[in-house]
């Protein structure tokens, strides 16, 4: 039976979120665009130097580095090539160069075009057009517990309470996970994720690495509990959207912590 094939990752576009980030793309493409005007396409392909191909793979790569692997820019220029024309076995030379030659003109082109959607993206951000947190929430892939509780709460405009239920959530989840209902808390993620004789542990425990890595968590996981759980129950705190959502970014992966983890087996 034959394999299904993956499903492509969906489409993300870059979210640009200042004016100097944009500049730094503009002149990452620039440069290409340079390199490509001072390419040798003849010596290249006469002495079979490679320089074609290099600066083929610096274009497919600065594409990328600027717009992101999943964008639509990089989706549509992925396989970007230094050609233009017609290909056939047994091409001279000289009508090699003339191909190569007006794939330059063809890609330095495309290359401008990028150019220019990073200036109208410039241009929204100087004019206070910048995407709002809710517009990219669901692309972050939010642990379900935490998602579940929050998403609905943050697109009706309630960010801090949003925050406030992802981190009961992840506190609930912890509980079921460890089986430990006896105790809430700071008390409870102390004892869950102790370095010693925890009952869920995210690595071997076999080394001072592993045990300091353990440690560590258990001390996020308190952090969790101390700086946003327990405030939140008695008075959300203020800040932009972009804030909450990096609250809820964290509590998501410290529930996927503890969706990894392995459990003490019963004694």
């Amino acid at each position: 039976m034959a394999r299904k094939r993956p499903e492509p990752p969906a489409i993300e576009p870059r979210e640009f979120r200042s004016v100097e980030e944009i500049e730094r793309g503009i002149a990452k493409l620039r440069r290409r665009i340079e390199e490509l005007e001072q390419l040798d396409i003849p010596a290249a392909v006469f002495n079979d130097t490679g320089a074609v191909d290099v600066a083929r793979s610096n274009v497919r790569d600065s594409i990328r580095e600027v717009f992101g692997p999943n964008s639509p820019e990089f989706r549509e220029h992925e396989h970007i090539d230094i050609w233009a024309g017609g290909l056939y076995m047994g091409m001279h030379s000289s009508e090699i160069v003339e191909g190569k030659q007006r794939g330059r003109t063809q890609v330095i082109g495309i290359l401008n075009g990028l150019i220019a959607r990073l200036y109208e993206k410039r241009q929204d951000l100087e004019q206070g057009v910048v995407p709002a947190p809710k517009s990219y929430f669901d692309k972050l892939n939010l642990h379900p517990r935490i998602a579940d509780v929050a998403r609905d709460l943050f697109l009706d405009g309630h960010p801090w309470e949003a925050v406030f239920a992802g981190a009961k959530a992840l506190i609930n989840y912890v509980k079921e996970r460890s089986g430990r209902h006896d105790v809430d808390g700071a008390a409870l993620v102390r004892a869950v994720f102790s370095r010693k004789d925890p009952v869920l542990f995210f690595n071997d425990l076999a080394t001072p690495t592993d045990l300091d890595e353990q440690e560590g968590m258990m001390h996020l996981f308190e952090g969790a509990v101390l700086g946003i759980r327990n405030p939140g129950g008695h008075a959300f705190p203020e800040g932009p959207e972009q804030r909450a959502i990096e609250y809820i970014s964290l509590l998501s992966l410290l529930a996927y912590r503890v969706e990894e983890a392995k459990r003490r087996a019963a004694t």
